[in-house]
């Protein structure tokens, strides 16, 4: 018999929610089987089972589990049998002893209980002066309920000031309670689901970063070209090419000649963690919520690669099949607004611990300057948002300018080389 328990899962993960069982309890289950899926902050997590057996459910659908937590037990019919019958027969067992308990509690409170009405209490004394019961009264304050200050416990009038504003203070709700209860009939409470909390979090931690922000537009003629001249080739190999793979290309570039960008600050120490791996995260939307996907080793990849990893990842995230392996371990990450549609300018949220995050809107057709000519060109804008601890203002302008030219020119860029 094996015991099936919430285990971690790493990225400090501590709890998961039971989103799906995949057999009803009783079923029988073979090794290695996927039997219910834990929705944790990050992606959603097949549990296999550990033997072959039958399913006793511990922990039903929809609820929280810590990590040690049971959810389940695999095995024989005759081994969950005499589990159940032992756990049958300790509860039998603990309601007895309790029994048992109570009566003597009884016993021992009946007698308490004597010996303390054989007492005659004392009310304590209540020191105040004529003038404060005559305020205490007027204020409709219960001079007994004040606690005295004064020498010997008197009670002076700022203690029963103090004591009707504290009463006062605590009986006004919030300004919002008063709204929801106004409006009981027309709200609805919703509960936030792991991913959302997870980003709740990261959201915080991110606001604790002083950030600066610098933002650019660049010519995206060059782009578009190179684009429309390799996407019949690539898509004869299956793959499907975006500008996105040449952003990434040229960030991972910008990053080897600008290594600060690609690092962490280490609070306590007051060290900068300067990173020689490249892990490029990309903002991505998925049914429950924003996830980042990471290509991996991204420094050693050309544009192929990286679109193919790319097209993968986004599969997984819309089908809720990735892995939290292929979502963490990120060193710098772009955010593609210009996906979603819209965006001229924004303040990207960097995702901590990271030094910077990029974001990238839509490409329009704008007015540009050519040789002394204003032309209807391709502009791409760009957003910046940077550690300021850890980098200037003007390292990040550096930084932009570098991913301006190798996109502006991306016939540098490899392709499939």
């Amino acid at each position: 018999m094996k015991e099936i328990r919430f285990v971690d899962v790493g990225e400090g993960i501590t709890e998961g929610h039971v989103r799906k069982w995949l057999f009803k309890d009783g079923d029988a289950v073979k090794e290695d089987q996927s039997i219910v899926q834990v929705e944790t902050d990050k992606a959603v997590v097949n549990v296999p089972a550990p033997i072959s057996g039958i399913l006793r459910i511990a922990a039903k659908e929809g609820t929280t589990v810590k990590v040690g937590d049971l959810v389940a037990t695999v095995g024989t019919a005759d081994e969950l049998a005499t589990i159940q019958k032992a756990g049958q027969q300790q509860n039998a067992t603990a309601s007895t002893v309790q029994l048992q308990d109570d009566k003597k509690k009884n016993t021992a409170t009946a007698s308490s209980m004597a010996a303390e009405n054989s007492q005659v209490q004392q009310p304590p004394e209540i020191i105040a002066t004529p003038s404060v019961r005559k305020l205490a009264r007027e204020l409709g304050v219960d001079v007994a309920n004040v606690p005295g200050t004064g020498p010997n416990g008197r009670i002076t009038e700022n203690d029963v000031r103090n004591f009707k504003s504290a009463v006062q203070k605590k009986a006004v709700p919030k300004f919002s309670e008063v709204l929801e209860e106004k409006h009981s009939d027309e709200i609805t409470r919703v509960p936030m689901s792991q991913t959302r909390k997870a980003i709740a979090r990261n959201m915080e931690l991110s606001w604790t970063i002083p950030r600066a922000v610098h933002m650019d537009d660049l010519n995206a003629n060059a782009l578009f070209g190179i684009v429309g001249r390799e996407k019949p080739k690539l898509e004869k190999l299956g793959i499907r090419l975006t500008f996105l793979p040449f952003i990434i290309k040229a960030v991972v570039q910008a990053l080897k000649e600008y290594p600060r960008f690609n690092s962490s600050y280490d609070h306590e120490k007051q060290e900068i963690i300067v990173k020689r791996y490249i892990n490029i995260g990309v903002s991505a939307e998925a049914p429950d919520g924003l996830k980042v996907l990471v290509i991996k080793g991204a420094g050693s990849k050309n544009i192929a690669q990286i679109a193919k990893e790319l097209q993968e990842l986004a599969a997984k995230v819309k089908d809720q099949s990735i892995t939290l392996e292929e979502m963490s371990d990120s060193t710098f990450t772009i955010t593609n607004i210009g996906s979603l549609g819209g965006g001229t300018y924004s303040v990207p949220m960097i995702n901590y611990p990271e030094v910077a995050i990029l974001g990238v809107h839509l490409i329009r057709d704008r007015p540009v300057v050519e040789d002394g000519m204003v032309k209807v060109g391709k502009v791409l804008p760009i957003s910046l948002s940077f550690d300021h601890r850890v980098v200037d203002g003007a390292d990040a302008v550096s930084f932009a300018n570098a991913i301006i030219r190798y996109l502006e020119d991306p016939d540098f860029l490899e392709i499939m080389g």
